[in-house]
């Protein structure tokens, strides 16, 4: 599979030329008059390390669909939807038109990536235009000349960042998805874990509907992770019933550690982690320090509040567990809460629900188009600082990997951005793909120029 790149615009913005330019070789007919290309043409190029297929789409006309601007217009379309980049014309001497605001919200409506060109800007005849480019809402444009080469180094260098990212994409992806596949087949991981004596044997116990592990009222009954297989709404799941974690200070025989050291590893073991709580000492110091394990882990998470059934209906302390894990822990924004007796089984369906809801969130991946869409969003609502007077470019942003969500944001200066602002962005990822209750990874990374030796 190639990375694919296709050139579109109204007639005459010179297309063809950038086509010829980038391909090193006059393959395009170029003329003044506007319609010369009708079919697409493409291309094998490369600069650097990188290798793509570049096509030259006809200028985009007005037609009925079965007139010969119509039947151009369908090729063009069809080059637009297979692409993986597309690069966006305009003509910088005449302005943005009429036509190039109708085809810059056809760019849109594909969900590639669009890098914004304004063309013929030798000389100063194009400034105008070049800032008028802004106004169509695809990001921040590149000043060039096709027929004279000016420019073409800082495109070949947003296409490098393009490329780098879709070939991480690529590559990751396709481990992932051979996972995935893999994983259809495979149990669901659930690991209970919490404090000693929060009541993790009896959900087990109740989850699987029999006796499985000793309980009762002794702290430190289980001391192995226990692992059994059920079936659940038609899913297989192994669940792993774990020692209770004291706290550090508190272990003192080699068996305790041994036993905290095994319920550890079916933490990072597991894809989902049910936190049992003890409704009559909800969140402790060390409940807080096992959500935090886990959220570092990049393990989903589910609160279960049990012993309910002993509160006697009052339920505020499951508003203040919400409230303290969002301000604690916003790195795992939106964590379901359940308030649960195993004992009686109160609540148990919704657990599961929870349960279930959660891994498809910390499975979830989102299309490379639609997080660039957010990406140009997210910065024209809130510009990335300026430090030491240079303004932080955000230039591409892709998904790599899920479980959990990971994404990488191609930057100028990746080493300036305020810690703030990927906060920013990791909020907003939150709420504009409905991914609560996971952790969220973002990383930082440099798109390099492979023409800058320097």
């Amino acid at each position: 599979m190639s990375f694919t790149v296709a050139i579109m615009g109204r007639p005459n913005v010179g297309k063809s030329t950038l086509f010829n330019r980038l391909a090193g070789r006059r393959l395009a007919l170029v003329d003044p008059r506007p319609g010369m290309t009708r079919d697409r043409r493409e291309a094998m190029i490369e600069y650097g390390d990188v290798q793509a297929k570049l096509f030259d789409t006809a200028g985009l006309e007005d037609g009925d669909n079965e007139s010969i601007q119509g039947r151009m217009r369908e090729q063009t379309k069809r080059a637009l939807m297979e692409a993986d980049l597309i690069l966006f014309l305009i003509d910088a001497r005449e302005g943005v038109t009429l036509q190039d605001e109708v085809f810059a919200a056809l760019a849109r409506e594909t969900g590639r990536p669009v890098q914004l060109i304004a063309n013929k800007c030798e000389g100063r005849a194009g400034d105008d235009g070049f800032y008028d480019a802004y106004s169509l809402g695809l990001g921040e444009p590149i000043a060039l000349s096709a027929e004279h080469g000016e420019g073409v180094g800082a495109l070949y260098e947003r296409m490098s960042v393009g490329y780098e990212a879709w070939q991480q994409a690529q590559a990751l992806g396709a481990d992932a998805d051979e996972d995935e596949a893999g994983d259809e087949e495979k149990s669901l991981k659930v690991a209970i874990v919490g404090r000693p004596n929060a009541g993790k044997s009896t959900l087990l116990n109740r989850l699987i509907g029999e006796e499985r592990v000793i309980t009762g009222p002794e702290a430190g009954l289980t001391r192995d992770s226990i692992a059994v297989d059920f079936e659940c709404e038609g899913r297989a799941i192994k669940l792993y019933d774990t020692a209770g974690l004291r706290r550090k200070a508190r272990i003192k025989h080699r068996s305790e550690k041994i036993s905290v050291s095994d319920a550890l590893r079916a933490v990072r073991f597991a894809e989902v982690v049910i936190l049992l709580l003890d409704a009559e000492r909800p969140l402790e110091k060390q409940d807080m320090t096992i959500c935090d394990l886990v959220a570092e882990e990049g393990r989903a998470l589910v609160i279960a509040v049990n012993k309910c059934d002993l509160t006697k209906g009052d339920h505020g302390f499951i508003a203040e567990v919400r409230e303290r894990i969002e301000r604690l822990l916003p790195q795992i924004r939106g964590v379901p809460v359940i308030p649960i007796s195993a004992k009686t089984g109160r609540g148990i369906d919704k657990l599961m629900k929870a349960v279930f809801e959660v891994e498809e969130t910390w499975n979830r991946r989102v299309s490379t188009a639609k997080l660039n869409n957010f990406l140009r969003e997210a910065t024209e609502q809130h510009t990335p600082p300026a430090v030491s007077g240079r303004r932080i470019r955000l230039r591409y942003i892709t998904q790599p990997n899920a479980r959990p969500p990971t994404f990488i944001v191609f930057c100028s200066r990746p080493e300036d951005l305020p810690t703030s602002y990927s906060r920013y962005l990791i909020n907003g990822i939150r709420e504009t793909f409905n991914i609560w209750g996971v952790p969220v990874r973002l990383y930082m990374r440099k798109g390099e120029n492979p023409y800058d030796k320097g």
